[in-house]
């Protein structure tokens, strides 16, 4: 009956990590969906359910980008339908976004619902003239339904377009309501989630297929709500997120939505490295190095494929962990790994040393653990705290029994230098 490429959070002019290159993968990513899913596939219509840009202000070379992939849309004759999402709404304060320039435009035609306090319906028909409207019958027979960005509001304006939706003209066909907002349960430390029960009356109301955005994870719930994920991580922890586009068939039978994810994306890979607080600095800069390594042997890593690479080093270190120099560390191992962007995370603590002292201790034993545990947490002297210790106490007995400064100098030379 209808085939439709349902996508969500694009990003395009992401600009995180300072890098050129990274911001062309996401313009790379649509691109590569756009031919193989929606041209390829010849569907009848394309949905950008929110977040087509990164920034609500753009750089004159995104929105080339974005350009260049909605008019290879436009030549293959696909109608691309978008609503805006909260990285790509209207600016405060102004009355306009470059999703409406866009609109305007002709390249792409942004749903929106009407003003209700200018006293305009919630959904009007989209009208070519204006390039304005809520909702469109396509000739594919299938109706969709803009929504806008509701933030924390987005409870009532579900209400209001469930009652809504029973007063439009009766639908062609299926009804399809894009909707920009996240689910609750579906990814940890999110808050104002809606809940299942909360989106419910969309679906009482006639919506068949509820195209979700804002959450950068794939999911689906209840044969009806259906989230593809950006298309890019956007930082290193989406890494292990499932994402996609939805290519989707309506058919008699019913809604089959299948996640595609064959298409140019840049690989990342997340390497850790474990500290004890048994190791000297040479010895993490040493793991740190096996590690990518041994990731390169693996093929976990491939150079030439310039990945964007993050290590962490979490645990105890044995010396004062200022002293380990990340940023040439991070130097090296990027040079080693070929990678577009290599990221350290130091996540380590100093070990604490404090030896255990019996309640009835005399002075000196006392002294001499407090001398042993500033000794052991000191990289040059740990290996000869114990030596150092007993040392130290020895030097104050000498000092005040008055021995001359010149054989105190020397006692303190021979104790540094053995040899």
């Amino acid at each position: 009956m209808a085939r439709f490429l349902h996508l969500a959070d694009i990003h395009l002019g992401f600009d995180r990590y300072n890098s050129p290159e990274r911001t062309k993968d996401f313009f790379f990513a649509l691109s590569d969906v756009i031919q193989k899913y929606a041209i390829a596939e010849q569907v009848d219509f394309v949905l950008i359910a929110g977040d087509l840009f990164e920034h609500r202000v753009i750089q004159p070379s995104v929105l080339n980008q974005a350009q260049l992939c909605l008019q290879m849309l436009q030549a293959a004759e696909i109608p691309v339908l978008a609503i805006e999402g909260n990285h790509d709404n209207t600016p405060y304060g102004t009355s306009t976004s470059w999703l409406k320039y866009l609109s305007q435009w002709g390249i792409l035609k942004l749903l929106e619902p009407g003003n209700l306090a200018a006293g305009e319906p919630l959904y009007s028909p989209w009208d070519d003239a204006s390039k304005r409207g809520g909702y469109i019958d396509l000739p594919c027979g299938v109706r969709v339904i803009g929504s806008a960005w509701y933030g924390a509001t987005a409870v009532q304006a579900i209400a209001q377009i469930a009652e809504a939706i029973p007063t439009l003209p009766p639908s062609p066909g299926p009804t399809v309501l894009m909707f920009h907002h996240g689910l609750e349960g579906q990814i940890a430390r999110y808050s104002g989630a809606i809940r299942y029960t909360e989106l419910f009356p969309l679906k009482e109301a006639g919506v068949d297929y509820l195209a979700l955005g804002h959450i950068h994870k794939n999911y689906t719930e209840g044969d009806w709500i259906f989230n593809p994920g950006s298309l890019e991580a956007n930082n290193v922890e989406e890494s292990g997120f499932k994402r996609g586009a939805y290519l989707v068939d309506i058919t008699a039978d019913g809604i089959e939505a299948t996640l595609q994810q064959d298409y140019r994306q840049r690989s990342i890979v997340r390497l850790r490295v474990t500290t004890t607080g048994n190791e000297s600095e040479d010895d993490v800069l040493a793991m740190a190095t096996a590690k990518v390594e041994a990731a390169i042997q693996a093929r976990d890593l491939v150079p030439n494929e310039h990945p964007i690479v993050e290590l962490c080093i979490e645990g105890v270190v044995g010396f004062e962990r200022l002293d380990l120099d990340i940023r040439q560390l991070q130097k090296t191992l990027q040079s080693m790994s070929e990678a577009l962007v290599f990221l350290v995370k130091y996540d380590v603590e100093e070990r604490e040393f404090a030896s255990p002292v019996a309640d009835d201790a005399s002075r000196d034993q006392i002294e001499r653990n407090a001398f042993l545990d500033l000794l052991a947490g000191h990289r040059d002297y740990k290996k000869r705290a114990n030596e150092l210790s007993t040392a130290l106490v020895d030097l104050k007995e000498r000092r005040l029994a008055r021995q001359e400064d010149e054989v105190l100098y020397q006692y303190v030379d021979d104790i540094l230098d053995p040899s």
